[in-house]
């Protein structure tokens, strides 16, 4: 996982990362197509990115076959609790339920997502 404690990379790496969870292991062409799809990018910075992203840690590279292939060096869930946990932390003092009532105050959910917010709760209170 990444070297320190905290997860913090920048929205090209995350876009990247979502890539590499889409495609699976990939060579960079590969990846290089969808970032350059969505961004522009040149070859050549699609290359560099993933020498910063190997160093930080984010992505792995197999040198056994060639073209070298990347993948991510964490599930998508994973990245999820990392980055939902680091905003925890920063934001809300450790304070999960203040990010969360935040989050149902503030974003417009369907209705469907409301209801599941009512199951949860129901199944929480249930267990006490």
């Amino acid at each position: 996982m990444v070297a320190n404690d905290s997860f913090q990379p920048t929205e090209v790496e995350l876009q990247m990362l979502r890539i590499l969870w889409d495609l699976g292991p990939s060579p960079v062409r590969d990846i290089h197509s969808h970032l350059n799809a969505s961004k522009g990018t040149n070859y050549s910075t699609t290359v560099k990115m993933l020498s910063v992203m190997l160093d930080k840690g984010l992505v792995r590279r197999d040198e056994t076959v060639s073209p070298h292939i990347y993948r991510p060096a964490f599930t998508r869930q994973s990245a999820g609790k990392r980055l939902m946990k680091d905003l925890v932390e920063k934001v809300y003092d450790g304070a999960t339920m203040s990010l969360v009532l935040h989050a149902i105050k503030s974003m417009k959910a369907s209705p469907q997502e409301l209801s599941e917010v009512r199951r949860l709760l129901d199944e929480m209170e249930g267990k006490k």
